[in-house]
């Protein structure tokens, strides 16, 4: 159930004008007489109006976190890449239930605002961001997810659905002003659906060979030479805290979580996702 005024698939949770018939009520002295219903009146000899369910169309804006990290892994599918083959394939789904669609690109700013709509026209503008997001070089930038996600909220002005793509790793801020971030689209009405994009193996088991390894901060470029085996149980504990963290976070805003991994694949995390969802309307 959404709230808009372009004709769509989806049913309001406001009473307008169309022809789906929703209910009757008493009428109200004083108002138009159009809708009452005089046959009803005929066998009872009371006046009721009739209400109608009113169709609309869904807002959505994609939010891609594309700052440094996310092109982890270098040697394969990254999360950017998962990223953006997820959002093509939403903003798929949704052009063709004639819903409007916006596109939020962020990093150590936020680089790309465009707001929802629903042409063609619309759609090949935002398919050809998308694709100029894979094409780009890596550059060595943090990520600034508190600013950009509070200027997205103070831009879209009417309730939409706001789907983040984001391994949510804010090199600027602590993770309450992020969580604050979120709250803030949620104060605003907006519908949040949160893929926490990670690659499960490395960034949260740290499953890596025993032999010392480099590691470098695709952020910042800071080095350290460990042997990963030595610290893998402090930072399974350490990550297993913050998805504890993110988890409890948007259970209590009411933000609807995913845990996208990306070598499963953006098809197998979206699909049981969508049917899950489904079952729920």
């Amino acid at each position: 159930m959404v709230e808009g005024f372009i004709t769509g698939l989806h049913k309001s949770p406001y009473h307008g004008f169309s022809v789906e018939f929703s209910e009757h009520r008493l009428y109200n002295t004083g108002e138009s007489t159009k809708n009452i219903d005089w046959k009803l009146y005929a066998r009872s000899e009371k006046v009721f109006v009739k209400r109608y369910e009113e169709e609309t169309n869904l807002r959505c804006q994609l939010v891609i976190d594309a700052s440094a990290s996310m092109y982890f892994p270098l040697d394969g599918p990254s999360k950017l890449q998962f990223s953006v083959l997820a959002s093509a394939a939403i903003m798929n789904l949704l052009y063709r239930q004639r819903d409007a669609v916006g596109l939020a690109v962020f990093d150590e700013n936020l680089e790309t605002l465009i707001k929802p709509r629903g042409s063609g026209a619309h759609q090949k503008l935002l398919m050809f961001e998308l694709e100029a997001l894979l094409q780009r070089e890596r550059k060595q930038n943090r990520t600034r997810a508190v600013a950009a996600l509070h200027t997205i909220a103070e831009a879209i002005h009417r309730r939409s659905l706001v789907v983040i793509f984001s391994d949510m790793f804010d090199g600027g801020e602590d993770n309450e002003k992020l969580y604050e971030a979120l709250q803030h689209l949620r104060y605003n009405k907006h519908e949040v659906i949160l893929f926490h994009v990670v690659e499960e193996k490395h960034e949260l088991d740290f499953d890596y060979e025993n032999r010392p390894h480099i590691f470098v901060d695709l952020e910042t470029g800071a080095e350290i030479k460990l042997n990963p085996v030595q610290l893998q149980a402090a930072f399974k504990a350490s990550s297993a805290a913050f998805r504890k963290e993110l988890q409890l976070k948007c259970g209590q805003y009411g933000i609807d979580l995913v845990e996208a991994d990306t070598r499963k694949g953006f098809k197998q995390v979206l699909m049981p996702y969508l049917l899950k969802r489904a079952k729920l309307l």
